[in-house]
């Protein structure tokens, strides 16, 4: 699942970056979701794998702060990146005529700019509520099953969901490895 994840994340990002076509607003934000996604799911996945192969499920503190630290922070990413997306979306359907000039380049750099910023903010003003509330009591399976499939399944899925079964995107898959284009 995990190379499933990267693979397919990978390829979104080599056909957006080499098909002029796919030079749009939609597919900058889908190209930086990707990137996104692959850093999330390298935060806590490899480490799981090495636990998995050695039996051992030793972490340092350090390596936990920073594991949190990094899973929290692209996790916000990714659902500021997804609501980023969905204004792209809103601004495509509702105002087409004008989209192009609400959708300019610097403006969408700045909507994945202030991303990055309104999550800093976001994670250093929320984690005193995480450290000061108690843990809930939950049985470990289930917080195992629900930890995969946010953690693993989500960003595997999301390459499929969003561009694999775009015309455009298998356009521009199809012209990198040199599949005629009809």
């Amino acid at each position: 699942m995990y190379l499933i994840t990267v693979f397919g994340n990978l390829i979104i990002i080599l056909a957006v970056s080499s098909d002029s076509h796919l030079h749009t607003p939609m597919y900058f934000f889908l190209t930086n979701l990707s990137f996104v996604d692959i850093c999330f799911i390298s935060t806590t996945i490899p480490k799981m794998l090495q636990n998995i192969q050695t039996h051992s499920k030793v972490i340092t503190y350090g390596g936990c702060i920073t594991q949190i630290y990094f899973f929290l922070f692209l996790a916000g990413l990714d659902n500021f990146l997804l609501a980023v997306m969905a204004y792209d979306r809103f601004v495509a359907i509702c105002h087409p005529l004008h989209y192009m000039v609400i959708m300019k380049p610097t403006y969408c750099v700045l909507l994945v700019l202030m991303s990055w910023m309104m999550i800093v903010c976001l994670f250093y003003c929320t984690i005193l509520g995480v450290y000061l509330s108690s843990a809930s009591l939950q049985s470990s399976h289930s917080s195992t099953v629900a930890s995969v499939m946010y953690t693993v399944v989500t960003p595997m899925l999301n390459p499929f969901i969003y561009s694999l079964r775009n015309k455009d995107i298998k356009m521009a898959l199809k012209r990198i490895i040199g599949v005629p284009v009809m």
